[in-house]
């Protein structure tokens, strides 16, 4: 029986029966999808059986805008992908170029200046390297886009974030300047500040909770208020 089940598999292998001619993609964009079906496109035409599937996904989650990707064969001939897609969380300004990027500090894609200006912004240095696919260095972006994704549901939203001196600050679209400090226990100071924005007087311009069991309002640096 072994004999038999090994040949039965060896001939499963080579015959064109279970060739791959469908390749089925979900999730991500339309765009996303095609990218991921000419990626896989040497899988076409080799059997279902034999396919090797690690070598498939190498080629898939390289693409700069996915995180991950499964794989289930639908015989006799499709190939079916699901794939999760990085989230982009903010526009990366670097001189005249603009990029999507994720809140893992991925660089997605470059895109023209006025994509989605509902995205927070980040400027970096012109000499910070930056290329599609790439993590973008702590101090240059990476460190923002981190404490976007942190601040998902947010209850107002951000237009600017910037790490200057190791100081973190978050501009509101309100255009109150949220200062996290030193980035570190970003999700306790950003359930703080959510707090603080229902009680804050009329005028405030800036809320500092880089001690967060002492948030500091004020209208300018040298007045402030306890929240």
């Amino acid at each position: 029986m072994p004999v038999l089940l090994a040949g039965a598999y060896a001939l499963a292998r080579e015959t064109s029966m279970f060739a791959v001619r469908t390749i089925s993609v979900s999730g991500g964009t339309p765009q996303l999808q095609a990218q991921v079906r000419a990626a896989l496109a040497p899988a076409l035409g080799r059997s279902l059986v034999g396919l090797d599937v690690s070598s498939l996904r190498r080629r898939v989650d390289a693409l700069p805008a996915v995180v991950s990707s499964s794989y289930d064969r639908s015989f006799p001939s499709t190939l079916h992908v699901t794939i999760t897609p990085e989230q982009p969380v903010a526009v990366l300004h670097r001189g005249k170029e603009t990029w999507l990027v994720s809140g893992t500090g991925r660089t997605i894609e470059r895109v023209p200046p006025h994509t989605d200006m509902t995205l927070p912004r980040i400027w970096v240095p012109t000499a910070a390297p930056v290329e599609p696919g790439a993590f973008l260095a702590a101090d240059e972006g990476g460190t923002a886009a981190h404490v976007l994704a942190l601040a998902e549901g947010f209850p107002a939203r951000f237009t600017i974030v910037s790490l200057v001196h190791g100081e973190l600050t978050l501009q509101l679209r309100d255009g109150l300047e949220l200062r996290l400090g030193d980035p570190v226990d970003v999700r306790l100071k950003l359930a703080v500040a959510r707090r603080a924005l229902g009680v804050l007087p009329a005028g405030t311009t800036y809320l500092d909770v880089s001690l967060p069991q002492r948030p500091v309002a004020g209208s300018n640096p040298q007045v402030s208020t306890s929240a």
